[in-house]
């Protein structure tokens, strides 16, 4: 089993940072992708940004510029700087992680932009 928890969410303002952290821990001797996916007030989960265990990393065009997702393997921990900060990035943040080809999701953490 592998256990996935993210930290990091809050309230900031427009323009604002945050820097979310998510670390998984349990059976992670394989652990491939790591990645972060957001869930938005009445709206369906959407992907984020996604690094290999090599580190490329992919983002969502709405992203792109202003989040960097980035890893430490030693410590299987994922890292999502979030700046410019905009309301419509107000969403629950779900980190991911996938080992043996299957996917373990955290709980999820708030992040309120507010205007």
């Amino acid at each position: 089993q592998v256990q996935v928890v993210e930290s990091g969410g809050g309230l900031v303002q427009t323009g604002g940072s945050l820097r979310l952290s998510c670390a998984a821990s349990g059976s992670t001797s394989t652990i491939n992708d790591m990645g972060w996916y957001r869930q938005g007030p009445g709206k369906q989960r959407e992907f984020v940004a996604i690094i290999t265990s090599g580190g490329i990393t992919n983002y969502a065009g709405s992203v792109k510029g202003r989040f960097t997702i980035s890893r430490d393997n030693a410590k299987n921990t994922v890292y999502l700087q979030m700046n410019s900060l905009k309301p419509e990035d107000t969403a629950v943040y779900y980190c991911n992680a996938v080992v043996l080809n299957w996917p373990y999701w955290g709980q999820g953490t708030q992040v309120t932009v507010s205007s």
